[in-house]
């Protein structure tokens, strides 16, 4: 009897039900039933969170608190909005401007943590160094179609550190298509110490930096951290 009713319980994915079932205690049959689907249905609900988690590649930021002093934002969204995740309800855009060590990538992980955890959003999480390279080894091994696949699976795509470095010019038509892909489907969370004047650098072609400018701020808040690196003052205070 047991192992036929393991067998089953395989048949239909029921993993807990078979691991466990003769564990549970009950008074009734209802019970005993309700128990089973609850306890499968925590499993499973565990298994989808942590692999949410494990596919968003998001930075440990564990014990870290984001010091909300010298940010500026527009009227149009608010810090409860971006804890909360209301911006990717609405399929807008955050960008994050500031100096090093402000802050900006805290913000961008805050926020894609909360949209995971609580949201059970997909999230991922990348540099702009490491998407336009995994987008150029794609292109190389001719999966990057698969690759764009992945991008519009997503709910928030984070792109962490433009302006860091210069893009080569392949690589920066790749990443124009993947906020292509993003526009008006999904958000998009850019952290950057550049003017957007200054993301010509980048990109190195004008009209490429005017188009992938304005399909990102179409529907975009800016947020601009206006103070000092938490790194440096961490440094002086250690002194």
């Amino acid at each position: 009897m047991r192992d036929t009713i393991e067998e089953h319980a395989k048949r239909l994915k029921l993993s807990w039900i078979r691991e466990h079932y003769h564990e549970v205690i009950t008074g009734t049959h209802e019970e005993f039933l309700l128990t089973l689907f609850e306890k499968e249905i925590q499993q499973r609900e565990e298994r989808k969170l942590n692999l949410l988690i494990s596919q968003s590649c998001l930075p440990d930021i564990s014990g870290r608190q984001l010091d909300w002093q010298g940010i500026h934002m527009n009227g149009d969204i608010t810090k409860e909005d971006i804890l909360s995740g209301v911006f990717i309800e609405r399929k807008e855009n955050l960008i994050l401007y500031g100096g090093v060590g402000v802050g900006k990538t805290l913000m961008a992980s805050i926020a894609g943590w909360n949209s995971v955890q609580e949201n059970w959003k997909r999230v991922r999480f990348y540099t702009v160094a490491q998407l336009v390279n995994s987008l150029l080894e794609a292109n190389e091994k001719g999966t990057l179609g698969k690759f764009y696949k992945q991008i519009e699976s997503l709910d928030l795509l984070i792109l962490d550190e433009l302006g860091y470095v210069p893009l080569h010019k392949q690589g920066a038509e790749l990443l124009f298509q993947v906020i292509n892909l993003c526009y008006e489907k999904r958000s998009v969370i850019v952290t950057t110490n550049l003017q957007f004047g200054q993301w010509n650098h980048v990109f190195g072609d004008p009209i490429l930096t005017e188009a992938f400018i304005d399909r990102l701020i179409h529907y975009s808040h800016l947020i601009v951290f206006n103070r000092d690196s938490f790194r440096h003052k961490e440094s002086l205070m250690n002194q």
